[in-house]
């Protein structure tokens, strides 16, 4: 009997999910994801809105496989991180639907408006103006 209670301990451990490694993205970015629908972006320092966008593009593109032309949303603008901890995060998606989040037409304002959005193509152009910071 105490051999199975170990053997169901050990086994138990195994079903703990471990924490995901950060995605680093320019500027050392890191994103994480919340679950499987969003990821957050988390600067090292108070970051600019170009470091968000082309952080989230770049997740986009390399860890989710996204298209250039799918577009990304907000899910929620900044705030507390839930993934680290840290003062300053955006969440991002490229489900609003499944996210619970309305997509907003329009212009995009720059800010983080939850529904605002761009395309992967148009995120990664923000990395350029991040890169020549």
């Amino acid at each position: 009997m105490r051999n199975f209670i170990y053997a169901l301990g050990l086994a138990c451990l195994g079903a703990v999910p471990a924490f995901a490694e950060p995605f680093l993205a320019n500027r050392g970015v890191r994103v994480l994801p919340v679950d499987d629908i969003v990821y957050e972006v988390v600067p090292g320092r108070s970051g600019g809105t170009w470091d968000y966008w082309c952080a989230a593009a770049q997740y986009a593109r390399r860890e989710l496989g996204a298209n250039w032309t799918d577009r990304f949303y907000v899910v929620r603008g900044r705030d507390m991180s839930v993934t680290t901890g840290r003062r300053s995060s955006v969440q991002f998606t490229l489900y609003p639907e499944r996210a619970g989040i309305t997509p907003k037409v329009g212009w995009l304002s720059l800010g983080f408006r939850p529904g605002e959005s761009m395309s992967v193509q148009q995120g990664h152009g923000y990395c350029v103006q991040a890169s020549a910071l």
